[in-house]
């Protein structure tokens, strides 16, 4: 695939996307570990500045905003660097916003999902998107049998997907401020997927 002007290859515009909990910190040092490897990185407020302790206040302000609200604010945050070719990414809701956005994006250089799946459009179809996936085994919000019927339709789709599941760990393990955090599993997901984007 072609890369934009003043691009080069390994070097990467992503588009982050917080979870349920809000613009938390880990959101923050997500994006500074991207920018440390090279990478240009936005992290859209979806939640207006709104941060939250549990995952049930999360929720609750999630379907205040409603899901089509959700969506468009994403899309109106993304559509300005859509052009250069985005990597869409996200955590939990973050990432299933993430996915909706690049499967609908015939630009879209990849797609990395922490923590989240999506459900996909009908007769949705990709040009061999690379997608990477980290998720905790067990996961109370990805079961087993959802993500191998997620991971089908994905490669029905037309997406080059890889799954790593990390047994043992919290639901949003990346996040050291939460009870879900793992620091192994943690630093194992951002090895991967820093050599993922690296590929793209």
């Amino acid at each position: 695939m072609a890369v934009g002007a003043g691009w080069h290859h390994g070097r990467m515009n992503i588009m982050l996307f917080h979870s349920t909990y809000g613009p938390r910190p880990a959101v923050r040092a997500a994006a500074d570990r991207l920018r440390a490897a090279g990478h240009e990185v936005r992290t859209p407020d979806l939640f207006g500045g709104r941060t939250f302790d549990t995952v049930e206040e999360g929720m609750a302000y999630n379907e205040e905003i409603g899901k089509d609200e959700l969506l468009k604010r994403a899309v109106l945050a993304a559509a300005p660097y859509s052009e250069r070719g985005l990597v869409y990414a996200g955590f939990s809701l973050g990432a299933s916003i993430a996915q909706t956005l690049a499967l609908g994006d015939d630009k879209a250089r990849g797609l990395l999902l922490l923590h989240g799946t999506s459900d996909l459009a009908p007769n949705v179809s990709v040009d061999d998107l690379p997608v990477q996936l980290h998720v905790a085994e067990p996961d109370p919000f990805e079961t087993d049998d959802w993500l191998s019927a997620w991971y089908l339709q994905m490669g029905r789709a037309g997406a080059d997907v890889e799954v790593y599941r990390y047994a043992g760990a919290g639901h949003l393990y990346t996040d050291p401020g939460l009870p879900d955090y793992d620091e192994e599993a943690a630093e194992a997901t951002w090895r991967v997927a820093l050599g993922f984007l690296e590929t793209l």
